[in-house]
């Protein structure tokens, strides 16, 4: 009879979308294929209705996990019987091949406090009949798993179903879940088997904790092994790596020596390269004596001054934009030079860089005054200008009045000082300041009187000179120097230029 199951305590697995009821049978139809339940848990949380109805449909599994005594089926209304735990004794519907029903696997536990369930081994199997009419209500329910519901702190376990060999022999073989189903019941026993009532109340102390750890113990204790050893630990706080730039060697090096020139003389000013490297000043009287030395070994006025325009003429190349402004799409804005000049040798050198900005397209227009008679050095010097597309003029009045892009300035000479008391000389420095173009001075001398043009910029040759403030910046240019030559002459030298020809100087 429908009436046989009342008061029994089952578990409804209706799939993954409804989900797994557990409650205590209030009444089955067995007209209508209905099963209802009182005060039911769903997932593990009891529902808010007291009670709920299921169609035979909907249902996927049924487990029983306790059946009445005779003398409890009367009171499955009752608030304290209908309490659900894993205190219940759980049984298990199955079909056999001859169609009758058997009920297997009755659990034993106590009916109090929440208990865990017994192991397989400690498991004691008891047979109990089961009736035509209770197979009618189960035969269509598999037997897989039990998943008994726990009240402590909406906890619940999952647990393995009952091995085929403990089964009863008459009672049919259920749908097996497959290895890998068990393998993943047998992880979560081993991670989630633990007792709930065993975990701490309280939470951990973090900052207590911390607190014990004594840093600076341990530190003091890593230096002084250290120094006992004398191995270095790594990630040592308040200690960072050293950082090295794109043009810095990582392997460790001979000790860096940045005085690399010395003088035979008393040095009245010191200069620095970008690299640290101290370039010092020399006297004119030195600096004329190495001049003449490397002309007796070879390196001729000549030579001399095609390196000297070959570096200005990069420097100004440089000065006027560079690329930027010198390439094929900038025709319209050929840069314009003026360039004056002293009859002497600074103005050869001065014409010779003329000649190499005119080859690189650029507009110069070269002032030097007439002379009756000429230096050599300046009159090949012009010769050589004149095949360029170079202006050469002689008269002021043929200086552009609009503003230029650069002005070069070699009317200066240590040796003939008289002629900065020419008429034109003064007219050529009043010119320059009108124009008010950056001023470029190529081997300037040395003035105890204030100059009359201020250069933004000033080349020096192989050594510079004890150059004032108002020689702007410092440039080096090389010239090609022998280092034997320096020796001659009493100076031990190495080369700070580098990779470069032109090297800015410094103050230092």
């Amino acid at each position: 009879m429908a009436t046989d199951w009342l008061g029994s305590i089952v578990s409804i697995n209706c799939g993954d979308s409804l989900g797994v009821y557990q409650g205590r049978v209030s009444a089955v139809d067995q007209v209508s294929q209905t099963i209802s339940l009182t005060r039911p848990f769903h997932n593990g949380v009891k529902c808010l209705v007291p009670e709920v109805t299921f169609r035979a449909g909907d249902i996927t599994e049924l487990k029983i996990l306790e059946i009445p005594g005779p003398g409890d089926s009367h009171h499955f209304g009752d608030p304290h019987q209908t309490e659900l735990g894993p205190s219940a004794v759980g049984y298990q519907v199955g079909i056999n091949q001859n169609g009758t029903g058997k009920l297997v696997k009755k659990l034993t536990s106590s009916s109090s406090a929440p208990q865990n369930i017994p192991k397989r081994t400690d498991v004691k199997s008891q047979d109990v009949a089961v009736s035509p009419q209770q197979q009618q209500c189960s035969k269509s329910y598999v037997d897989r798993h039990m998943e008994p519901l726990s009240q402590s702190k909406s906890f619940r376990r999952r647990h393995n179903s009952w091995s085929s060999s403990s089964r009863h022999p008459n009672q049919a073989t259920p749908k097996k879940s497959g290895l890998k189903n068990g393998q993943m019941k047998n992880k979560d026993d081993e991670c989630f088997g633990d007792d709930i009532e065993e975990m701490p109340d309280t939470d951990f102390d973090f900052e207590g904790n911390l607190a014990l750890f004594d840093k600076a113990a341990v530190f003091e204790e890593i230096d002084t092994y250290e120094r006992r050893t004398g191995t270095r630990c790594r990630g040592i706080p308040n200690e960072r790596p050293a950082r090295y730039r794109h043009d810095e060697n990582i392997l460790e090096s001979e000790p860096i020596v940045y005085r690399r020139i010395t003088v035979p003389h008393s040095v009245s000013k010191e200069f620095c390269t970008d690299s640290g490297l101290v370039v010092p000043s020399v006297s004119y009287e030195l600096h004329k004596k190495l001049l003449s030395v490397a002309e007796r070994h070879g390196l001729t006025l000549e030579r001399r001054l095609e390196m000297t325009g070959v570096c200005a003429s990069q420097m100004a190349l440089t000065l006027l934009g560079g690329p930027n402004r010198l390439n094929p799409k900038n025709v319209h804005q050929r840069p314009t030079v003026a360039l004056l000049c002293g009859p002497h040798v600074q103005g050869a050198q001065g014409i010779s860089c003329g000649r190499h900005l005119a080859n690189h397209d650029v507009q110069v227009i070269l002032f030097l005054p007439n002379f009756v008679k000429m230096l050599e050095s300046i009159t090949n010097e012009l010769s050589l200008f004149s095949k360029t597309q170079g202006q050469q003029v002689s008269s002021l009045k043929d200086l552009p009045t609009s503003p230029v892009d650069l002005v070069i300035n070699c009317l200066d000479c240590p040796e003939n000082a008289f002629l900065r008391d020419q008429p034109w000389y003064k007219a050529a420095v009043a010119w320059a300041n009108k124009n008010r173009a950056p001023v470029l001075s190529i081997d300037p001398p040395v003035h105890e009187v204030e100059q009359g043009i201020d250069a933004k910029w000033s080349l020096a040759l192989g050594l510079p000179l004890p150059l004032g403030e108002h020689a702007g910046r410092i440039y080096l240019c090389d010239i090609g120097i022998p280092q034997q030559v320096f020796q001659e002459v009493g100076i031990s030298y190495h080369s700070p230029f580098g990779c470069k020809f032109v090297i800015p100087l410094h103050s230092a």
